[in-house]
């Protein structure tokens, strides 16, 4: 209605009707932008995480680990998959498969990369409680993205992708505590 309203006024000529118009697509670029920053961070954070989960499965010998990587690794899969699927510009899943392990180090920030290289010569009981230890700061990480995005994000589809993943996060979480209790 408020719409209309503006509309009429304008073509009244007792507003102009550019200014409108203009604040309008601003304001639906800003949206854009939020949800690229999400869908990036979320695919950023996220690919240190599955890099460091494939590396962990061929690595540990701990059963247990070697299961939580084993699942990391297929959630990180699918949520990227999701992600990508999402987005607006270009941003298709196709359906060829999960990213490459080169790929995946192209997405990573200096952080991640130097995170990435310091787990990798590693091994043993030192392997295993770094990569728990990552992938708990990690998904803490992971949790922060996706709640802000619940509170602030448009899209509602997205927003619903963000409660769904927030919940297996949190499941994540008290996995990688039990973990981290077991292991010292």
């Amino acid at each position: 209605m408020r719409r209309r309203h503006v509309l009429c006024l304008a073509a009244a000529g007792a507003l102009p009707i550019w200014p409108p118009l203009e604040s309008a697509v601003a304001q639906e670029m800003a949206a854009d932008d939020a949800e690229r920053k999400h869908a990036r961070s979320a695919m950023r954070v996220g690919a240190l995480s599955l890099a460091a989960s494939r590396t962990a499965e061929n690595t540990t010998s701990d059963a247990l680990l070697k299961q939580f990587a084993k699942w990391e690794i297929a959630e990180q899969e699918a949520v990227s998959n999701v992600l990508r699927s999402m987005e607006p510009y270009g941003g298709t899943s196709d359906g060829s498969g999960p990213p490459a392990d080169a790929q995946l180090e192209t997405m990573l920030d200096a952080e991640g990369r130097t995170a990435l290289e310091k787990l990798r010569s590693l091994q043993g009981p030192a392997f295993d409680k770094a990569y728990v230890l990552l992938q708990s700061d990690g998904h803490k990480k992971l949790l922060a993205i996706h709640e802000e995005y619940v509170r602030s994000g448009r899209d509602r589809e997205r927003r619903n992708v963000a409660r769904l993943t927030r919940l297996l996060i949190e499941e994540h979480l008290e996995h990688l505590e039990m973990l981290r209790i077991r292991l010292g």
